[in-house]
């Protein structure tokens, strides 16, 4: 059963890898805007436990053999891809994180420990072995380390919410939705995969009209629709940046990588965080409301032995 899920994770961290370097920005090193293989590795870490490291370091040596010879030192980078996640993990254990994310504590323990701390580990391993290597001279690293680091969150920050989600969702015949919901969620997709795309692409910069439907989709489906909807709206945006299109046309490298980091890390921040938020309160009102209830029908209880009560000392007194 370990070899299974060590050579499950090891496959799925290898396609994440694989789907992750089909677009870069940074031509020195494997550096990608997002970065989806640490996503999958956080994930597999809280699914499976500590125990899914190896197929995480295994992961990480087959993405590295897919796209280069590797070298002693590949060993080092082994570490750090391996050790980033199993901190991030460890961290939020720490806190007691909850896999559901129905809480804010949870959002705001993934987006600044998971993602934000915990990769800093990665990225500095990753680009002062480039430095050592002699592939990245010394005046390169900060742009590279800022990229790679900001790549690895956000893998954490929009994969690793995706597949816990993915992990909850219940089979058939029990739908997540009421079937009346299921219409509404196609209307949102379908505006959504009709309008991402020309905001994205259109030099007119339209990208803030994807926030009203981010919002949509965490008021009216929580975790499923806003943390999909940054999925879709993230693949997209990389897509029309490293194609040097719509409000990426013109722009340097730099100031693309740039831009399009402040968009992918304030959309996911906003789609998780809110979804939190919401479902946070909504438990608590259900919480209230059962409560309410358990109240009224105790009362009730009370209420019906105090009469039969009344009745009996009548009747003896009678």
């Amino acid at each position: 059963m370990l070899a299974l899920q060590t050579l499950a994770v090891a496959a799925g961290y290898l396609a994440a890898g694989r789907l992750g370097l089909l677009r870069q920005l940074v031509v020195t090193g494997t550096v990608s805007p997002v970065w989806p293989p640490t996503g999958v590795a956080v994930a597999a870490l809280l699914i499976l436990g500590i125990r899914a490291w190896a197929g995480i370091a295994l992961g990480v040596v087959l993405v590295i053999m897919s796209i280069t010879t590797p070298s002693p030192l590949a060993a080092v980078n082994v570490v750090g891809s391996t050790a980033a996640p199993v901190l991030a993990y460890l961290m939020l254990r720490r806190v007691g994180f909850r896999t559901d994310l129905a809480r804010l504590r949870d959002g705001l323990a993934l987006v600044f420990l998971a993602a934000l701390t915990a990769m800093l580990l990665s990225a500095t391993v990753g680009v002062g072995l480039l430095v050592v290597e002699g592939e990245l001279g010394s005046g390169g690293f900060w742009p590279v380390w800022l990229a790679w680091w900001v790549g690895d969150a956000m893998g954490v920050l929009i994969v690793t919410p995706v597949l816990l989600l993915l992990r909850a969702v219940p089979l058939p015949p029990h739908l997540p939705f009421p079937p009346p919901r299921w219409r509404e969620a196609l209307g949102l997709a379908a505006i959504t995969a009709a309008a991402v795309p020309l905001a994205a692409r259109s030099p007119m910069s339209l990208l803030f009209l994807v926030y009203p439907l981010l919002i949509w989709a965490a008021l009216r489906f929580q975790l499923a629709g806003s943390m999909l909807c940054a999925l879709f709206t993230s693949v997209v945006a990389t897509l029309a940046a490293t194609d040097g299109v719509g409000p990426f046309a013109g722009l340097t490298r730099v100031e693309v990588m740039i831009k399009l980091q402040a968009f992918n890390g304030t959309l996911a921040l906003t789609a998780l965080l809110l979804s939190a938020v919401i479902t946070e309160q909504r438990n608590t009102r259900r919480s209230v409301e059962r409560a309410c209830q358990e109240l009224v029908e105790v009362l009730e209880h009370l209420t019906a032995g105090d009469v039969s009560h009344g009745r009996a000392v009548k009747d003896r007194e009678g």
